[in-house]
């Protein structure tokens, strides 16, 4: 569109029955969004529990935290980071 605005057909432009598809298929990715924002929730629950056990055991969950953060990473990507960091922290005279 000449404007830069999304393409999106209004309701008055679509057929006499498509709007109610139209309503419903919008109706079905928001459940959707809604069942797995509560699912994340649940999770996040369990994530925390799991945290709070460990840290129950002595484990510094700030640490924890750290390490899983890092596991994620692609190794190349670490390596820069830690690399980095010890770049900065050296000119820092640390």
């Amino acid at each position: 569109m000449a404007d830069g605005s999304a393409n999106v057909t209004s309701a008055t432009e679509l057929a006499p029955g498509a709007t109610t598809v139209a309503a419903e298929r919008l109706r079905a990715f928001l459940e959707r969004v809604e069942r797995l924002e509560e699912e994340k929730a649940t999770i996040a629950g369990d994530i925390k529990e799991v945290f709070a056990e460990a840290k129950g055991e002595g484990y510094d969950v700030k640490t924890l935290r750290k390490i899983v953060r890092l596991r994620k990473m692609d190794r190349a990507k670490r390596d820069e980071e830690e690399a980095l960091l010890d770049l900065y922290l050296s000119a820092l005279g640390e």
